[in-house]
């Protein structure tokens, strides 16, 4: 018997989850003698009261979408992928390298070529770690966090070698041609007679993150190597008895989701910086772990839980700006939601899962 409706699992347990991570962040904000209300107040109005905020906010969002389908494509198949920050970052590469290539004429003939670029190198960087679990036993967490260090120390050595221009003070590549700058929200919208904030970095990669949230679907629920990818996370053994190939499902599953990563590069390096930046993934592949976690790994929830993201990242630094809380509480609130969405889950699905029981038996 199910213990508690699919409903109750995918949206009231992330719910009460948000809700007592914001609880707590509301005491600590008290503690240091803020004010909590307006301290929510203005979060919500720095991204969300205005196209701004909009802007930053989907900007961050974009990125999570990525790094979060990233991680959901993994754990399908049980595997833990931590190494979405470095593949992001030679994702950021493939789509510098492409964009530097040649002069491009028009962005909707670079975003299709950056957009290989960007996974194809995520791919790659996804698919050693693959390797070394299926042929070699290395696991796959141990692998994939090594090569997030190997990753930052290579684009950073390329960065400072090869694509700075001489004279630059700064660790980052020449600026992208005209041709690669892709349209923002505000290009996007103003066909339509409606303004939005010229300088807001969202841009049309939202759009390509939306899609891949779809592909994603298909791919996982309609397709057989979905099927199998399923199969062999929820038995490898039962996988393997029916004839799948664990080797050939590891490999695949993880350069799927070493692509996903890969071109997040599209929102902020060509989107936003036009140019490579040295650390620019900020964080963005760890993030994409507790989204896919508060996702439950469906598309719908990663897209939702990476917008509760966006909202903390614009939010915290409107606190920072306008209320003098320090940048450092906010990483606090995202830890809680993190801590509470991933290890201690249970600590509300036991409790929930007890009281629809007595509600299922009460009505029998």
């Amino acid at each position: 018997m199910q213990k508690m409706p699919k409903w109750a699992d995918v949206a009231l347990i992330p719910l009460i989850n948000i809700l007592i991570a914001f609880t707590l962040s509301g005491l600590i904000i008290w503690a240091i003698g803020g004010d909590p209300f307006r301290a929510l107040k203005t979060m919500v109005t720095g991204s969300f009261g205005s196209t701004n905020g909009w802007g930053y906010t989907l900007y961050y969002t974009t990125n999570f979408i990525f790094t979060g389908l990233a991680v959901a494509t993994a754990y399908q198949a049980r595997l833990f992928n931590i190494g979405g920050e470095g593949q992001a970052m030679l994702g950021g590469l493939g789509v510098a390298l492409v964009a530097l290539s040649i002069d491009w004429p028009h962005w909707a003939i670079a975003l299709p070529a950056a957009a290989i670029g960007g996974a194809a190198f995520g791919a790659f960087w996804a698919v050693i770690p693959a390797y070394l679990q299926a042929k070699r036993g290395s696991h796959i967490v141990i692998t994939t966090i090594m090569f997030n260090f190997i990753a930052s120390a290579l684009v950073g050595y390329l960065l400072l070698n090869f694509l700075k221009v001489p004279g630059n003070m700064s660790t980052e590549s020449a600026g992208f041609p005209a041709g690669t700058n892709l349209p923002t929200f505000s290009d996007m919208l103003a066909p339509f007679g409606i303004t939005f904030a010229k300088n807001a970095p969202a841009n049309i990669s939202f759009l390509v993150a939306l899609a891949c949230a779809f592909g994603y679907w298909l791919l996982i629920w309609h397709t057989k190597l979905g099927y199998q990818i399923r199969a062999f996370g929820q038995s490898e053994t039962g996988a393997i008895y029916a004839g799948i190939n664990p080797v050939r499902i590891v490999v695949i599953t993880m350069v799927i989701s070493g692509a996903l990563a890969g071109m997040m590069a599209l929102n902020n390096v060509m989107g936003e910086a036009e140019r490579l930046i040295d650390n620019a993934v900020e964080g963005a592949g760890f993030i994409g772990i507790a989204v896919a976690l508060m996702g439950r790994n469906h598309p719908v929830g990663i897209v939702l839980a990476a917008l509760l993201f966006g909202f903390l990242f614009q939010g915290g630094s409107e606190l920072s700006l306008w209320e003098g809380i320090p940048r450092e509480l906010v990483v606090v609130i995202q830890g809680l939601v993190i801590l509470l969405t991933g290890a201690l889950d249970n600590m509300v699905r036991g409790p929930v899962e007890r009281l629809f029981l007595m509600l299922h038996k009460g009505e029998a």
